[in-house]
């Protein structure tokens, strides 16, 4: 009898560990596009009405559309008259137009940007919270090293990454994992640590 029990816990199990992520990545891929169908809900009644896109289709194509156009909009920015273009706008952008500058300047720092440290742009560090002599370690994204030799450090929490702790340690609580991507490191958090075997014995 125990080991039917154990035949069937382990095989339910072993349909969950295959199932669940799947039923998740669906679930989220549908709050997503609901989401996003909600903020381009004007361009695509227009779009149905002008077109002979309907519902979901049309909501694609203005989806894409969009995508292409902040492409197209990355590729100006680029050249010298479309830099001057984006210097000029963002000057009186934030002259005029009171917390612009602020939410520009949480959106570099979390997706990083042309010379600008951000979280998605690491580097993952190793780091003791409460001292280099106390074993105590956690994964730590570094988003900012500053003129004295010190870090700071987001540290995210499992498994929600997006909300965490900011630490300001000096460089000696702080040890870089250069062969550990931003990536493979919120999978590790998302994870709630599994996996973190091979991010923290080293490269090779």
């Amino acid at each position: 009898m125990t080991r039917i029990k154990a035949f069937v816990t382990l095989t339910l199990l072993g349909g969950l560990a295959v199932v669940l992520p799947i039923v998740i990545f669906f679930m989220l891929f549908q709050w997503l596009f609901g989401q996003i169908s909600e903020m381009v809900a004007p361009a695509t009644q227009w779009m149905q009405a002008h077109t002979q896109f309907k519902d979901n289709f049309a909501r694609l194509v203005v989806i894409a559309l969009i995508l292409g156009l902040c492409f197209l909009i990355g590729l100006l920015v680029k050249t010298s008259v479309g830099r001057w273009a984006h210097r000029h706008l963002d000057y009186w952008l934030g002259k005029l137009a009171p917390g612009y500058t602020t939410i520009k300047d949480l959106v570099l720092q979390f997706i990083g940007g042309a010379g600008s440290e951000g979280v998605l742009s690491g580097p993952v560090a190793r780091a003791r919270i409460h001292g280099k002599d106390n074993p105590l370690s956690v994964t730590a994204i570094v988003t900012s090293q500053h003129a004295n030799g010190d870090y700071t450090v987001y540290v995210p929490t499992a498994p929600v990454p997006t909300s965490g702790f900011v630490y300001h340690l000096p460089p000696d609580c702080v040890e870089i994992l250069p062969h550990v991507t931003v990536e493979a490191a919120m999978k590790s958090i998302v994870a709630c640590g599994s996996g973190s075997g091979p991010l923290l014995a080293g490269p090779g």
